[in-house]
């Protein structure tokens, strides 16, 4: 496969219709943009598939990093009523926040 076919495939209606699924407005010059950069996103990609990796071993980091687990412990935590008293709204156990969602 030539790295430039799946090029075709990616339209200004696809970028269009994920917008629209992200329940986003795009102008049709960020529809240009972002149908240009996803382009080369999708090179890059072929790009990298096409590389020969046999032999390579895999890895979660390139470098090797160390993550020294300890021991759960109790430990004491921040006061909750002085958290709670720098909110705007609480109900004396959690934060308050204006709904976002509406009911389907």
């Amino acid at each position: 496969m030539d790295d430039r076919d799946h090029r075709a495939t990616l339209t200004r209606d696809h970028v269009r219709r994920v917008a629209e699924l992200a329940r986003l407005e795009l102008s049709e010059e960020e529809l240009t943009t972002y149908t240009t950069q996803l382009r080369r996103v999708l090179d890059h990609v072929a790009r990298l598939e096409a590389l020969d990796v046999t032999g390579v071993a895999s890895t979660a980091h390139a470098v090797d990093l160390l993550c020294p687990l300890r021991e759960d412990e109790v430990r004491p935590s921040t006061d909750r009523e002085a958290i709670l008293g720098q909110a705007s709204e609480h109900d004396g156990t959690c934060f308050v926040v204006p709904r976002v969602l509406r009911e389907p």
